[in-house]
């Protein structure tokens, strides 16, 4: 049975104009796996750099830390980036707490199996929304927590919302606690379209999969072969929209309504946000922070900024 806020988020965008659908829809098992898969592909360098970024600078993201650190990961993924950061940390001290957060159960279960492994490092999930999971996790006495954004998933957030939700993190920490928010920067969009489009298809496979996830779980009859999956750029928003048009005009029940389809008409499914070092300095300003280093990566650009609890 549907949950009633999800059926109401879901009959609410598809009856808005643009129709819309809530973006964590996206992350059931497939879809978090094909996004894995998304990560490796050569068009989507955005990964690469984080990791190069994480690489270099992890070890100076603890030195600027000092004292005990529990650390969290909101969206963790396969765990792969946050064991990078924990054998930082388990460096400096013998044990320290990892709580990973994420709506997907299948990508909690993943991470936990490839961190608990790690000598040092208490495993624990909460299977949350970001805040939610936030505002759940323990803390550990006497410990400075870490806060780890990576990926650039802040880019799914419009910029108003992105700033709103810096500052509910911030009210989840205290005075010296940081966070570690991970952006992709700037670039031409005959760079990035190619990153949301790829070549094999599989970034078209991870957007459709939502309406699959639809028809399976909420009792949909989207006709998936009928939806096209389109990635644009919006210039004046600095931002990667994926859509799924209809190629045809249809009818598609679900939920006990009756949802109506123009051809070509179609449904916003995710955005992913650029950012400008400067902006996010600014932002960290206006949401409680102070920003004490920025790191980036010049092959792709992309920057990791330290924000610390003022």
């Amino acid at each position: 049975m549907t949950d009633p806020p999800i059926a109401e988020a879901i009959l609410r965008g598809l009856r808005a104009r643009p129709k819309t659908l809530p973006t964590f829809l996206l992350y059931d098992a497939l879809g978090s796996a094909l996004f894995e898969a998304i990560t490796e592909l050569p068009e989507y360098g955005l990964t690469r750099a984080d990791l190069r970024v994480i690489e270099a600078h992890r070890a100076d993201v603890v030195r600027a830390l000092p004292g005990p650190l529990d650390v969290v990961e909101l969206g963790p993924g396969g765990g792969r980036k946050a064991a990078l950061f924990l054998r930082a940390v388990t460096a400096v001290q013998a044990r320290t707490v990892f709580t990973a957060i994420d709506v997907s159960a299948s990508a909690l279960r993943e991470c936990q199996r490839a961190l608990e492994q790690l000598d040092g490092v208490e495993v624990r999930s909460v299977e949350a929304t970001y805040l939610d999971g936030l505002r759940r996790a323990g803390r550990v006495e006497g410990a400075r927590r870490l806060v780890l954004f990576l990926g650039s998933n802040l880019s799914n957030f419009d910029r108003r919302d992105a700033l709103a939700f810096l500052r509910d993190v911030r009210a989840t920490l205290s005075p010296g606690d940081a966070l570690l928010l991970a952006t992709d920067l700037e670039k031409p969009a005959a760079e990035l379209l190619p990153a949301y489009d790829d070549a094999l298809g599989v970034t078209a496979a991870f957007n459709r999969n939502l309406l699959v996830r639809l028809n399976r779980e909420h009792g949909a009859d989207f006709p998936i072969a009928d939806f096209a999956h389109e990635a644009r750029w919006n210039a004046p928003e600095r931002r990667i929209e994926m859509h799924l048009v209809a190629r045809r005009a249809c009818e598609v029940r679900l939920l006990g309504a009756a949802v109506s389809f123009a051809a070509g008409e179609s449904i916003w499914t995710e955005s992913s946000h650029r950012f400008r070092v400067d902006e996010l300095r600014a932002w960290a300003d206006e949401s409680g922070y102070t920003c004490a280093e920025q790191w980036t990566d010049q092959r792709w650009p992309f920057a990791h900024s330290l924000f610390l609890a003022r």
